[in-house]
């Protein structure tokens, strides 16, 4: 319950289900002059008002004058007083009665009649909020896109025909059935779909590219239309744009929307309403896109739910996988989780029951796969010794030669820009920023040392010299220095990093250009490179092979598609263009980079991020992957196998105790306040807390010199809910308290280090 104060001056109350009916002025006391009157019938307006604040985290009710009475429907956008403020809210329900026996106040105005929230997308909004130990408001703010009151205004299409009837009944799946005809339960999939069923499945993609590029989006077209087939709406979710535009072509004339950020406002509002009318009944997009107002929804898609891009980056945090899990379970549809490889969420949804495997037969992955030879077995070594240093060893660069004599060849390289880590070159100590430490936001938050492999000391340069942070390379805290996770005199102490050949070396944390940079060990004051970037390398391939065309794809510029002329194609992991026809040749570089992470999914990861890549070689085509081949992740990508590798993955998890068995929320701020939090809330008997420690990297807080802490509190799976509610509660504690310091919380986080 709010406090008194906001209690007196927002006046609203916390809805129940039941109470004393509204009184309204007898007929011997008139209304004063100009007074608002409540309207006759359902006079009490349910509103989910726009706060972030834990403790105000329920509906309030307010009076609905007779002026709005037409237009304050049911999940109409409305302007409300709360807490001495004009604030927006969603009117969720309009009801007779309230529990509020005081004065009421009415709603200040409705800032449009469209009923932009169902009562489906309402409802799920309630439970992702409780799923992640977060707030109604800031899921709505995931969910509904912001208003554009011109589009808005644009009369809409008429209403179409029966989906059914627009698709052609019965037609549709049985043309589409070879997209699935690979798949021993494909037919059956479709049929169920086409019937109105709910199927659940997770389904291992064949990989390989041909003339009409990879055969997914094909596949997926099919589940669509066979579930239109079947009179029930399609939601897809995809990872990026690029795959959207993929699904969005086989799609082709099925009646559709595509939503993407990169749309602009404008236009995705547009698209937007378009579903909201019941104009369309499939939506296409990325991770917004899951809380698309689909009507009558028979089946929600997730492809590749291992890509980072699908954990959302703001308050509560969910994850597409799980929105789409919740979505179809509360309205009794179908889900098909699709990817090359396969997640330990997924392989999790198989052993409990909930979904069953959808795999093609293991002669027709064979047939499809494309040939896989580790850069560093037994026979290339005793051919070419140099091969054990060199980056790119012999049968690497015969794989690229001869695949350019038959098209376009691909190198992922698992790190963009240039040169993103430095050491010393006389003591390869880690190269570290001096400069004094920022108050202002000036680092590059994509370079988070958190998801840095090379800070590691039990991870050192190919070279075999002790890594970065080891005892006596001077590249961290010595032992005569304060450990307080700082270096003495509050430097940055950010790693170093190089843009271009011609650059000074600069902090990417701070972004100080350490021109006069000199080692802390040696008092060297020359650089070598620990990790090369998709740039740097894209420049060496260009030297090696001059008569070929080298094209780059990573942040700095996605390519969508290349075409089938001979090109070497450098590319950061996701940013692989689609190639006409397929690539010739791949070369997987710097494999101990990603497999070397300090990261719980580090292999599952790494093997996500291969098996994307070589899934666009043409079939048989050749891949190099330079990393040891006896590692589990490498022998997976060998045998194309990954459901094997997830399942041992997930036993893994089990035997120690991590999501997805167990359920595990972080607790991040200031020590005090960590501490503080964690002595209030009351945990079950089974949870288990593991800290806190401090968190290493850049400061995120105004304080740049702030140290924060992390906590981990892991319970059993059954009791996930009961914990994220228990830590609502504490959040909303401490909220009502106004309490200084903020600790965030986070449940099942991708990376819970």
């Amino acid at each position: 319950m709010p406090e008194s104060g906001d209690r007196e001056a927002a006046r609203p109350v916390a809805a129940k289900k039941a109470g004393p009916a509204v009184k309204k002025a007898g007929p011997a006391v008139g209304p004063a002059k100009g007074a608002p009157e409540p309207a006759a019938r359902s006079p009490i307006a349910r509103v989910a008002v726009d706060t972030p604040l834990p403790h105000l985290d329920r509906p309030f009710d307010y009076l609905v004058p007779v002026s709005m009475d037409a237009d304050a429907v049911p999940g109409c956008r409305v302007r409300v007083r709360f807490a001495g403020k004009l604030t927006d809210g969603f009117l969720l329900e309009r009801t007779e009665r309230s529990d509020h026996t005081g004065k009421m106040v009415f709603l200040d105005r409705v800032i449009s009649p469209e009923p932009v929230l169902t009562p489906e997308i309402a409802g799920l909004a309630r439970a992702v909020a409780d799923r992640y130990a977060g707030t109604m408001s800031d899921v709505l703010r995931l969910a509904v896109p912001p208003r554009h009151a011109k589009v808005e205004a644009e009369p809409g299409a008429a209403a179409g025909p029966a989906v059914g009837a627009a698709v052609g009944a019965g037609a549709e799946p049985a043309m589409d059935a070879g997209a699935w005809s690979a798949y021993p339960t494909g037919a059956s999939f479709l049929a169920a779909l086409a019937e109105g069923r709910s199927p659940r499945a997770v389904w291992s993609a064949l990989p390989g590219t041909g003339a009409d590029g990879p055969s997914w989006p094909g596949a997926v077209a099919a589940a669509v239309r066979a579930t239109l087939a079947g009179g029930r709406g399609v939601v897809v979710v995809l990872p990026d744009g690029k795959d959207v535009a993929l699904a969005d072509h086989a799609l082709g004339d099925t009646p559709h929307v595509a939503l993407t950020a990169d749309l602009g406002p404008a236009e995705r509002y547009r698209r937007w309403l378009r579903v909201l009318r019941g104009e369309v009944r499939v939506v296409v997009g990325t991770k917004a896109a899951a809380f698309a107002p689909v009507a009558d929804l028979g089946l929600v898609i997730i492809w590749d739910d291992g890509d980072d891009l699908h954990a959302e980056l703001h308050a509560p945090y969910p994850h597409s996988r799980e929105v789409l899990a919740l979505r179809a379970h509360r309205a009794g549809a179908a889900m098909l989780i699709g990817g090359y490889a396969r997640t330990v969420e997924a392989t999790q949804l198989i052993a409990s029951g909930w979904a069953r495997p959808l795999v093609a037969r293991r002669e027709t992955v064979r047939a499809r796969a494309p040939r896989v030879r580790p850069a560093g077995d037994d026979a290339e070594m005793a051919r070419d010794e140099a091969a054990r240093a060199a980056r790119l060893p012999s049968v690497a660069w015969r794989a690229l030669r001869q695949g350019l004599d038959h098209g376009p060849v691909l190198v992922q390289v698992p790190r963009r820009g240039y040169l993103p880590v430095l050491a010393c070159q006389n003591c390869r100590a880690l190269a570290r920023c001096g400069g004094a430490a920022m108050t202002g936001p000036h680092h590059d938050s994509s370079h988070d040392p958190s998801h840095d492999p090379y800070r590691d000391p039990g991870h050192g340069p190919r070279d075999g010299r002790p890594g970065p942070g080891a005892p006596g390379t001077g590249g961290g805290p010595r032992d005569d220095q304060p450990d307080d996770g700082r270096f003495a005199g509050s430097v940055c102490s950010g790693p170093l990093a190089l843009r271009s050949g011609h650059a000074a070396p600069y902090c990417r944390w701070c972004g100080r250009i350490a021109g006069d940079w000199r080692c802390g060990s040696c008092g060297g004051r020359r650089v070598r490179a620990v990790v090369t970037g998709s740039r740097r390398t894209a420049e060496e391939l260009g030297r090696a092979f001059p008569s070929a065309t080298v094209r780059t794809s990573g942040r700095d510029g996605v390519l969508a598609t290349v075409g089938a002329a001979p090109a070497l194609v450098v590319a950061t992991p996701g940013a692989e263009p689609v190639p006409d026809g397929g690539y010739a040749a791949a070369v997987l570089l710097d494999g101990w980079a990603l497999l070397g992470r300090p990261d719980l999914r580090a292999a599952e990861e790494t093997l996500r991020r291969w098996m994307n890549a070589a899934a666009l070689l043409r079939p048989g085509a050749e891949v190099v992957v330079l990393a040891d081949s006896g590692l589990p992740a490498v022998q997976a990508l060998l045998r194309w196998d990954p459901v094997t590798h997830a399942e041992r993955e997930l036993g893994d998890r089990a035997q120690l105790g991590f999501p997805p068995v167990t359920r595990m929320a972080t607790l991040t701020g200031p020590p005090s306040a960590v501490r503080e939090m964690l002595a209030s809330v009351e945990l079950p008997a089974a949870a288990q807390v593991l800290g806190p420690v401090r968190v290493e990297g850049p400061r995120a807080g105004p304080d740049r010199d702030e140290e924060l802490e992390r906590a981990m509190i892991r319970v059993p799976r059954t009791q996930g809910a009961a914990l994220a509610r228990l830590l609502k509660g504490a959040s909303g504690v401490r909220s009502a308290r106004k309490a200084a310091d903020l600790v965030r919380v986070r449940v099942d986080p991708l990376d819970p280090m």
